[in-house]
């Protein structure tokens, strides 16, 4: 599924807009090692963490893009590096098993007559 088709179907807003990549999988943490050692390339990573080292971490699993829970909003210097990379953050009100559902609920729709 294309991020685009996500971002549209989720409330959240668009802090920096990337490509339009395909998005897999989605994984949800907010510990880096964690995140480098089992997010799947192409997924979307939800987490709390807003700081420099999880553009980093994202460049480094090729991650799709980042969603930000809980309203919490990434500085400026985050935003810019994520702009440089041409990596997609998002930021959502919801919380991180809220957000969660709404994605997987669109990347693995239940079959006809589940």
């Amino acid at each position: 599924m294309k991020l685009k088709s996500i971002i549209d179907g989720l409330d959240c807003e668009v802090l920096v807009q990337g490509r339009d990549v395909d998005v897999t999988d989605g994984y949800a943490s907010d510990l880096l090692s964690d995140v480098m050692a089992n997010c799947p390339e192409g997924a979307i990573w939800l987490t709390l963490q807003r700081h420099l080292n999880v553009i980093a971490v994202a460049q480094l699993k090729r991650i799709a893009a980042i969603v930000v829970t809980n309203g919490s909003r990434p500085d400026e210097p985050v935003l810019e590096r994520a702009r440089d990379e041409g990596l997609t953050v998002l930021i959502t009100r919801h919380d991180t098993f809220s957000i969660s559902g709404m994605i997987h609920r669109m990347l693995y729709p239940e079959p006809p007559g589940s």
